[in-house]
């Protein structure tokens, strides 16, 4: 059997088994049972090597009981016996638990731990409270609150829910889809699709940056938003956010444009909804943030992934649908805010691979750890060349060192880049017309007609057909021996 090299989220190594001081390692199990589970590994330094177990059978007796004694409830667990170099080696399996949190209890003292990378620590108090509702198979959506409907508005909620499913929102609909009880209370999703501001955690900070960190709001930043209240209202204006905050170049073909956003749309609106979604709402003044700077925009919330595990230690295709927010994330999809359930990380990269100029080194990072959650997504137009409003680097690159300097002294800028396009198209095809060339310089036809007539006086092009029928050739097919 190979042993790890190194401590990790899932497996924990002992050199020894400690009896007089057994918390050293019960508090491992403890945050296994309270997680993904994980494994005990006794006679194993932390470099990995073998030492062994003198006594294993009596070690295995002993660790039993302790679990048994000092852990409540009692997790799933076992115990097997491995030789290694004619050394014993005791492997303790912890299964992750369902009725959480698993305290670790002695001396009047009960303490539930998590792990946070390769060390075991003792829960905060919003993950506590976490474990406490999935101990009783509930979530923090679903809680029914103080707070009666009646004293609310529901303007946005209902208008949107129309507006995307063509179905009129029903006050029976408000029990069935909890967002409230029977008796009028809203629960905490009910609170947080309220027209008012009444849940303080649920905010977005969003901010521009000017360069590639983050520095001083005051200084560092080109623009700067807070938003709060109804979960609709925080993704249409975070969305809005983005998009001010973001370019759509372009370059043209021969016939047609092709836009070149900074970001895929679609992979930010499934990255915001999966931000409101699955944030964790419990941790005390806490909100989703937006960062944008040059290269990449960062959307952060709340809250790692829900099963305990890290998103990077995950396979995206395989990921599973593990709900947070199970009440919040069945609105949305009615909705239609996002794609089926479980499927929103490989939206999000299969939106950005759809953009002119991805390449591998684009695509967009999923990093969490046990209070966070991080989207990156990779700004394709940064480090390269700027396009011109009117005319792409593309088309101008191929006919730059057509234009000779007689022609050139004769033409302002703007009639430049219409040469450098007209030319491009005269040499790929026998003729142009008015239109095509039009919509390739990204001119009106007016402007586009005058310019040819200009070319015409020149002696550059020729002209056959009347009006729309119009066709334009060129003269001299080697432009860079014009005579003007």
């Amino acid at each position: 059997m190979l042993y790890p090299l190194a401590e990790t989220t899932e497996c924990d190594c002992k050199r020894e088994l400690e009896t007089k001081k057994p918390k050293s390692w019960l508090k491992s199990v403890s945050a296994f049972a309270n997680g993904i589970g994980g494994k005990l590994i006794f006679g194993v330094d932390d470099s990995g090597e073998i030492v062994g177990i003198i006594d294993a059978q009596k070690s295995a007796e002993a660790i039993s009981d302790l679990i048994k004694t000092r852990i409540t409830p009692t997790p799933q667990f076992v115990l097997t016996l491995e030789k290694e170099q004619e050394k014993s080696v005791l492997i303790l399996t912890i299964e992750a638990g369902r009725a959480t949190p698993y305290y670790y209890k002695a001396d009047g003292i009960r303490e539930a731990y998590v792990r946070i990378g390769n060390e075991s620590i003792v829960a905060p108090d919003y993950i506590l409270n976490e474990l406490i509702l999935k101990g009783k198979n509930q979530s923090f959506d679903a809680l029914t609150s103080d707070v009666k409907k009646e004293d609310y508005s529901f303007t946005l909620l209902e208008a949107t829910y129309y507006e995307r499913t063509l179905l009129k929102m029903e006050p029976k609909d408000y029990f069935s889809f909890c967002l409230a009880d029977k008796k009028g209370y809203l629960t905490n999703a009910g609170r947080l699709f309220a027209d008012q501001y009444i849940v303080y955690n649920s905010r977005v900070f969003c901010t521009r940056w000017n360069g590639l960190e983050k520095g001083s709001v005051f200084d560092d930043a080109l623009d700067d938003k807070e938003f709060e209240g109804n979960l609709i209202y925080l993704l249409r204006s975070a969305s809005d956010f983005v998009k001010n905050n973001s370019k759509v170049r372009f370059y043209k073909d021969v016939e047609y444009r092709v836009d070149k956003p900074d970001y895929a749309e679609r992979a930010v609106t499934e990255a915001l909804v999966n931000a409101l979604i699955h944030r964790d709402y419990i941790v005390s003044g806490s909100e989703v943030h937006i960062d944008m700077y040059d290269d990449r925009l960062e959307i952060s919330s709340p809250g790692g992934m829900f099963d305990g595990k890290a998103v990077q230690e995950h396979v995206i295709t395989d990921i599973g649908s593990m709900r947070r927010n199970p009440v919040i994330a069945d609105l949305f999809h009615r909705m239609k805010f996002m794609e089926r359930r479980g499927s929103g990380l490989k939206k999000i990269i299969s939106e950005t691979e759809k953009l002119p100029g991805y390449n591998e080194s684009l695509k967009p990072i999923f990093y969490s750890d046990g209070s966070s959650f991080r989207v990156i997504l990779k700004n394709v137009n940064y480090g390269t060349t700027k396009v011109s409003d009117k005319v792409s680097d593309k088309v101008s690159d191929k006919v730059s060192d057509k234009v000779s300097d007689k022609v050139s002294d004769k033409l302002n800028e703007k009639e430049k880049c219409f040469f450098n396009v007209l030319m491009t198209l005269a040499k790929q095809h026998d003729f142009v017309t008015t239109k095509v060339v039009a919509e390739a310089a990204g001119m009106p036809e007016a402007t586009t007609r005058r310019y040819l007539s200009k070319f015409s006086k020149m002696d550059i092009i020729v002209s056959d057909g009347k009006n729309r029928s119009k066709k334009y050739y060129l003269k001299n097919t080697s432009m860079t021996e014009a005579n003007p």
